[in-house]
């Protein structure tokens, strides 16, 4: 009974300050809202901290700077009690970059923190999100140069964490310049990392070097696996004809039926006239991978001119099981 008493009166405030921060969502940021803003991040609960936080950085409240700064640097002490999941400062860091906080020693603070916390048969490391925002957030910060700046981000490349390693290469891509170019290059060579990161770092080199990495990203697409889906996307992504003739030349390597697809949608998403004829060809010879193609134009979000030209190729054809493909993937065209 005792316990009782003393936790429901924690609750009723808990939940009467939740109910206060939800009303200041999309308000007008009037004096009392901010006075209230400014109270609560001051708060000791994590979580009201965070509510606070995103709603600063969403109305942009550049006069409560020093308070989202004072606010961050408390919550790493005693971290895992008081800002367990790292909740609060996920959400102050966020605000931080919001509210335009450009000195690199709050960043590296979070660059290198850890912050391990008991699971079920063991414990983990919940501060990978916070790592990667401010692995993103030093890009921007003055005072470091290109070669301090990729020496700092060469640790996130290799964090325990994928999330953490995906964001420093996108981070490296950022930096430029030929010494990230390097580091880039040296990484796709590597490869042993999961293909979600790998597709970062292809996409990261790709935009540093431009046609020049197009080679080295395509021989990833010899292996027909989740990293040549990731190196396929990638090429994608650069709109190039270069990219686009190096799916081409993939595809029509041969490839198993997963992989066929995973190249067709990659050559869609180019959004290349040639690329567009390409698929439209095989939609108007009836090809075996034809219902495929209409998915991939599909997914590509196809301009009305483009979805009328597919529609006409598959009326041409007079085949049902493209006429199917086309309501399910295209409806309308």
């Amino acid at each position: 009974m005792k316990a009782k008493r003393t936790t429901r009166p924690a609750l009723r405030s808990f939940d009467k300050e939740m109910a206060e921060l939800d009303a200041l969502k999309g308000a007008a940021p009037a004096a009392a809202a901010i006075a209230h803003l400014r109270k609560t991040l001051a708060h000791r609960n994590n979580f009201l901290v965070a509510k606070a936080a995103k709603l600063v950085a969403d109305a942009e409240l550049f006069d409560l700077l020093p308070e989202v700064l004072a606010a961050y640097e408390r919550f790493f002490e005693d971290a895992a009690k008081s800002d367990p999941q790292c909740w609060a400062k996920n959400a102050l860091v966020k605000a931080l970059v919001k509210l335009e906080h450009r000195q690199k020693s709050a960043y590296l603070r979070g660059l290198h923190h850890h912050q391990m916390e008991g699971t079920w048969g063991g414990s983990t490391d919940t501060a990978g999100a916070l790592r990667g925002a401010c692995t993103h957030a030093l890009v921007d910060c003055p005072g470091i140069n290109d070669a301090e700046l990729l020496t700092i981000l060469l640790e996130p490349l290799t964090d325990c964490d994928k999330t953490v390693r995906v964001e420093a290469a996108r981070a490296i891509g950022q930096v430029g310049g030929p010494s990230a170019a390097l580091v880039l290059r040296l990484r796709a060579l590597l490869k042993k990392d999961e293909p979600e990161v790998m597709g970062a770092v292809y996409s990261a080199l790709l935009g540093v070097e431009g046609e020049r990495a197009i080679a080295l990203v395509a021989a990833a697409l010899k292996e027909g696996e989740d990293l040549s889906a990731e190196a396929a996307f990638a090429l994608a992504e650069m709109r190039a004809p270069q990219a686009l003739a190096a799916l081409l030349a993939r595809y029509r390597a041969g490839a198993d039926t997963w992989f066929g697809a995973v190249l067709l949608s990659a050559i869609a998403l180019t959004r290349l006239p040639e690329a567009h004829e390409f698929l439209i060809g095989m939609i108007a010879r009836d090809a075996r991978e034809a219902p495929e193609a209409i998915e991939a134009l599909g997914r590509a979000a196809p301009a009305a001119e483009l979805r009328a030209r597919i529609g006409k190729a598959v009326a041409k054809t007079g085949s049902p099981r493209l006429a199917q493909a086309l309501r399910l993937h295209m409806p309308g065209a």
